[in-house]
């Protein structure tokens, strides 16, 4: 459904094989075909005229403040993002909207 609703995703890159290393997952995440996914999902939007924005995998969205911008370092166990400019949300909520304010500044470029 939200394919045909808008002209482009923006499914942010993620480091497999950090995050295999770090989390203790091993080799089921590095080899569970995500770039596989990535290939098959892009080809299926370009039928449909529309296209896949891949932002950064080092691109800050946890760390970056998505109401002033500001940046600060946040562990994983750190649930809610609060910056010192008074704003406070989900952590997931806040990287949401920082990879959507990020791809639409990428589309913007292209």
């Amino acid at each position: 459904e939200l394919v045909s609703t808008y002209d482009a995703v923006v499914i942010e890159d993620l480091d497999m094989k950090g995050m295999s290393q770090a989390l203790s997952f091993g080799k089921s995440v590095h080899d569970n075909g995500w770039g596989m996914f990535t290939t098959f999902l892009s080809y299926k939007l370009k039928e449909q005229g529309k296209q896949l924005v891949k932002i950064d995998k080092w691109f800050p969205s946890t760390k970056k403040c998505s109401c002033c911008g500001a940046e600060k370092p946040m562990k994983l166990s750190e649930r809610t993002y609060r910056c010192s400019c008074g704003y406070v949300a989900d952590r997931d909520y806040n990287s949401a909207i920082n990879i959507k304010n990020e791809g639409i500044r990428l589309l913007a470029l292209s």
